[in-house]
């Protein structure tokens, strides 16, 4: 029993810490679009490759043409893509929200968004629905409150939030929708928002800034090639000539997922070398078990061998009850992993993952355990004189 709890907790190392790897993996997969990695931006920053004094290369980001309304939508309308295309224009960051006797600080940040907004920044919805095209393509005051905004001016009765007018800065707008919490950040609280109808936002803020136009493909494997196309169909938006650079940038939102995936991976490394050590000591263990086994039914093989049995059926016997030991220890060592393993997934939101190659790996080292351990015993007990073997008390 204590050499299978031996080799189980080494399998259950193994396949627990690989089982939560693949979850949060799965995870960071499935939440790609809120991690921005699914999606690419096109903006008026204009990436300038400049030489500091020493000779070195140095980037610049300055601001190229901005992007108009008209060009944006021109942009959308012709994506011929399997991906989801937005306009966002960026109103103010410094607006207060007013409710009754109750307002917010002056840091709300509003932003003008088309009906493709939410989808393609994977933002959810707790109450209420997102903008219409006709809300979209005129001057609506209607808006969408962040979660903490709603909480601000609701306090905990978000349910009662829909229909109600609030005041955005010196606009009444009409609520009609709640986002779901999406957290913050040292640099930016992402439920301290309100968003409004694109026009709107140009209505009341002007034309002067930038509109943004967010591409959230549908597969990330596409998302290079869906980059190309984009460059190629704004320069023509443009009339950019051949050769001429870009005056707008692309860009993407990868580094997070990168450094992640990287400590995934050192996670991975870690899991196998604890895996490793705890199955060194299994075989030690049950090779030691083993041998006392052999010791202890001295007696027992003489007897055996006086009645006929063969010394290759004496090896055969003991060579099995040594794989027989390994196996059950991996078969609990999976079992518990997989479960370990799975509770870690359940705070990613993934569904059960059953790691078939982890398992089968598992297996598979018990029964080498198994046979490295017991290879050795059972030919001692193979070659036990039986004679010898019956005087033995």
């Amino acid at each position: 029993v204590l050499t299978i709890a031996i080799i189980g907790t080494g399998i259950m190392a193994l396949v627990g810490i690989l089982t939560a790897v693949d979850a949060m993996k799965a995870g960071v997969y499935s939440n790609f679009s809120r991690m921005g990695a699914n999606s690419f931006q096109i903006n008026n920053d204009v990436v300038q490759k400049k030489k500091n004094k020493r000779g070195g290369p140095m980037s610049a980001v300055t601001d190229g043409k901005k992007i108009t309304y008209e060009e944006a939508r021109t942009f959308r309308e012709r994506f011929n893509f399997p991906a989801k295309v937005s306009m966002s224009l960026r109103g103010t960051g410094i607006a207060t929200v007013h409710y009754g006797s109750e307002k917010t600080n002056p840091n709300v940040r509003v932003t003008g968004v088309d009906d493709n907004y939410l989808p393609v920044s994977d933002t959810k919805l707790y109450d209420g629905r997102n903008f219409t095209d006709a809300e979209v393509n005129t001057v609506s005051y209607v808006c969408i409150l962040g979660n903490g905004t709603a909480k601000k001016l609701f306090k905990n009765n978000l349910k009662h939030v829909i229909n109600e007018v609030v005041s955005v800065g010196d606009v009444k707008c009409r609520v009609i929708g709640v986002m779901e919490s999406k957290g913050g950040s040292m640099i930016m609280d992402g439920d301290n928002a309100v968003l409004i109808p694109v026009n709107t936002a140009r209505a009341l803020y002007g034309g002067a800034n930038s509109i943004v136009i967010s591409v959230g493909v549908n597969d990330i494997k596409t998302k290079e090639l869906a980059c190309d196309e984009a460059e190629g169909l704004f320069r023509a938006v443009r009339k950019l000539p051949l050769g001429a650079p870009n005056n707008f940038s692309i860009t993407q939102n990868n580094d997070l997922i990168s450094t992640l995936l990287d400590v995934i991976k050192y996670i991975r490394i870690a899991a196998v070398l604890i895996a490793v050590i705890t199955l060194l000591g299994s075989v030690v263990g049950l090779m030691n078990i083993m041998l006392v086994s052999v010791s202890e039914r001295t007696r027992e093989i003489g007897v055996i061998k006086a009645l006929g049995a063969k010394s290759s059926g004496i090896k055969q016997q003991f060579l099995t009850e040594s794989i027989m030991i390994s196996v059950l220890g991996g078969l609990l060592g999976v079992l518990l992993g997989m479960v370990i393993g799975n509770l870690v997934g359940a705070l990613f939101d993934v569904g059960f993952i059953i790691p078939w190659v982890w398992i089968f790996m598992g297996v598979s080292i018990c029964a080498v355990v198994g046979i490295i351990s017991g290879i050795y015993p059972a030919i001692k007990a193979s070659k036990l004189d039986p004679i010898v073997a019956l005087r033995y008390e």
